[in-house]
């Protein structure tokens, strides 16, 4: 009996030990971690909208979105962060629109965790360049084993079709989002 209680007590004290020391580093780690996650936020606004040169947050939004300016302090489209599920977990986007929203300017891949070798290809040309200057009425399609025959597609990733429509799906979703938030009205 005595032997238990010396176990509990051991493993008790270790867990308290690695416990408060996984605190002190997340404590010491997280606003390091937001810090990087705001500049590399900053970098794919300006990635997304090459002219860009000021950005403001579109804080009735609901969700991640900006206004973009160029050095004549000309409005020259939105960049929007939108996510969702991709074949192996979560892909984060950053969407450049035109500032009439028919058009994307580009897309930066912020966050992913897709196979290396094939869903990894959605960060690479040439799958990537599809969505520069991309009309996306009524909304951008996926088209598989052939080449895009209109404005508003895209071709699949061979062996990583589930990934290529994740990233169209994602693109959709967050213009849809943000084109009713426009029509409503709620921004600046």
């Amino acid at each position: 009996m005595k032997q238990i209680v010396v176990i509990i007590a051991a493993l008790t004290i270790i867990g308290v030990i690695a416990g408060g020391s996984l605190s002190l580093v997340n404590n010491w780690a997280a606003p390091k971690i937001a810090l990087n996650l705001k500049a590399e936020t900053e970098r794919a606004i300006f990635l997304v909208h090459l002219d860009g040169k000021r950005y403001e947050e579109i804080k009735e939004a609901g969700f991640e979105v900006y206004k973009v300016y160029n050095e004549k302090d000309s409005a020259v489209g939105y960049s929007l962060v939108y996510d969702g599920n991709g074949f192996q977990g979560k892909i984060k986007l950053m969407i450049g629109l035109t500032e009439d929203l028919n058009k994307t300017t580009s897309i930066e891949i912020l966050e992913q965790s897709e196979t290396p070798g094939l869903g990894t290809k959605i960060l690479e040309p040439p799958y990537k360049d599809q969505y520069n200057g991309l009309d996306v009425n009524p909304s951008v399609k996926l088209v598989k084993g052939a080449e895009p025959s209109n404005q508003n597609e895209v071709q699949s990733i061979t062996g990583a079709t589930i990934s290529s429509r994740a990233v169209v799906i994602i693109v959709n979703e967050g213009i849809a989002k943000l084109k009713s938030i426009e029509n409503k009205g709620a921004s600046k």
